[in-house]
């Protein structure tokens, strides 16, 4: 994972998301912060899907979590909940509160309230074996940080033997020219982090 700046709210997310779901929370009595019943989260309307489209271009088509694009005609991309929709349905059509995330991100974080958040990690709290492709947490961290760091690659499957693969084929492709830089930077930021980090890149 790489630091995410968050981007501005777009111009007609008010009334296209959140104007419509604050008044379904109103009629319910759900708009001051609580937690719902379990499963009531599962109920909510997802006028959030209304800014997929806007939320996929204004994040550059990076899932905050795995680092690399997600191409919109796989049907891949998700509005993921940061603080999850049961315990704050108050949140559920805030855009401060969406991250773009990859399907299987999105399904693997679910409601864990300890999972980092791409807003505030810092770069380089999380580094990559390049050739491997295995993630870690950095050497450098002292023992909380270091320790969140470990549960969110856990909780994510992060360093599961897929994301692995997928990562060493992404710094293989730069190495071998199927790549350039600039395309390594579009479609797997993270690789090209530590690829500028690791000294292969000027």
């Amino acid at each position: 994972m790489i630091r995410v700046v968050p981007k501005p709210e777009p111009a007609e997310f008010d009334a296209r998301v959140r104007q419509h779901g604050r008044a379904w929370l109103q009629e319910r009595g759900w708009l001051r912060p609580q937690s719902l019943p379990a499963g009531t989260g599962k109920e909510l309307p997802t006028y959030w899907r209304e800014c997929l489209g806007e939320l996929h271009r204004r994040y550059d088509g990076i899932c905050a979590y795995l680092c690399v694009y997600i191409e919109r005609v796989t049907g891949g991309a998700t509005v993921d909940h940061f603080i999850a929709k049961s315990p704050r349905p108050d949140l559920a059509y805030e855009w401060d509160n969406y991250r773009l995330a990859c399907s299987i991100m999105n399904s693997r974080k679910r409601d864990y309230s300890k999972v980092m958040d791409p807003f505030t990690i810092h770069d380089g709290w999380f580094r990559l074996e390049l050739v491997s492709g295995s993630i870690y947490p950095s050497p450098e961290l002292e023992g909380r940080q270091q320790e969140q760091v470990a549960y969110t690659i856990k909780r994510l499957g992060l360093d599961d033997a897929g994301n692995r693969e997928l990562r060493a084929r992404h710094f293989q492709d730069f190495l071998e020219g199927e790549y350039t830089a600039a395309f390594l930077r579009k479609r797997s930021p993270f690789v090209y982090q530590e690829a500028l980090r690791e000294g292969y890149l000027e």
